[in-house]
């Protein structure tokens, strides 16, 4: 006699109760403010038109929409060459942690979890720094920046090492064990770049300047490079979202309820990594939001 067991999707639908009211209500309020903040980020600076004067600018540029702005084209081009790619990238980047921090609370059991637990920031701090270094002895125009991809490659690579060295000793079903690996790969790839930025002190000021983290040098060609991975990466993690919630009981608990654990949480951590590499590569290390939206954002819409 065989006992059929209920798939991911069907165990977390049991599980999981969602308030679609109250949820709606927030996501509708929360997008308003976002809009409302990008649009003040946009307008308020030092130089270009005056702060009242952007949104109409916006808005002569929609189509079939005529709106006498009194913006010159040097002024637009600042809000839009400038200040707008700040504002986007900021947006992608914050939004990206927000998801990327969420996901590894529920995976892992542990509310004080960021996006950096498995090493990503080392890793990308790590890639940068040899990538600067490099890139200091090499005359020629590189067709792409090297730093963001050294980067983006460093953080994916100290994530990969993590989770071999977290699941090499049979323990694949420990989330512990991946937390640990994470803190021993973050020590030694901090090492390394640590002896590399002592070998190379004239580039010392340029890489602790990228790992404090920036926006102030966005492009839209930043935004067009981070776009494709944070809209993949939160895809991914939001349709898991349930079954990470499953997670929350306990590896024991989810088995028991026909969850497969190590693929899920195989899943979370890629999606995770992916899309905070990505952002690592194009912002440097920017601290604190990964760790707190999430439970902000709990205290509003509760812990689903």
């Amino acid at each position: 006699m065989s006992i059929d067991r209920p798939t991911d999707s069907e165990t977390a639908s049991r599980v999981v109760v969602t308030k679609p009211t109250k949820s709606v209500a927030w996501w509708l309020g929360g997008a308003a403010i976002v809009l409302i903040a990008a649009v003040v980020g946009a307008a308020i600076g030092p130089a270009g038109p005056v702060w009242w004067r952007v949104p109409l600018a916006l808005l002569d540029r929609l189509p079939f929409l005529s709106v006498d702005s009194g913006v010159n084209d040097a002024q637009w081009n600042i809000v839009w060459q400038i200040r707008a790619p700040r504002v986007v990238l900021a947006a992608l980047v914050g939004a990206m942690l927000s998801i990327a921090g969420a996901s590894y609370q529920g995976a892992f059991r542990n509310p004080l979890v960021d996006p950096y637990l498995l090493g990503v920031a080392a890793g990308a701090g790590l890639g940068a720094t040899v990538a600067f270094v490099v890139n200091r002895d090499i005359t020629e125009r590189w067709f792409i920046d090297p730093v963001p991809l050294a980067a983006f490659v460093g953080g994916l690579i100290a994530v990969a090492l993590t989770y071999m060295v977290g699941t090499a000793f049979g323990a694949a079903r420990s989330a512990t064990a991946l937390v640990l690996a994470g803190v021993a790969v973050t020590s030694l790839t901090t090492a390394i770049q640590t002896f590399v930025l002592q070998r190379n002190n004239d580039v010392v000021r340029q890489v602790y300047s990228w790992i404090l983290g920036r926006l102030t040098t966005a492009t839209w060609g930043d935004v067009r490079l981070i776009l494709p991975y944070v809209v993949v990466s939160s895809v991914v993690l939001l349709l898991h979202r349930r079954l990470i919630d499953v997670l929350r009981v306990g590896d024991d608990e989810a088995r028991a309820l026909g969850v497969n654990v190590d693929r899920v949480r195989l899943i979370v951590v890629l999606a995770a990594t992916l899309g905070t590499s990505a952002a690592v590569a194009v912002s440097g290390l920017i601290g604190f939001v990964g760790i707190i939206v999430p439970h902000t954002v709990r205290l509003l819409l509760g812990a689903s």
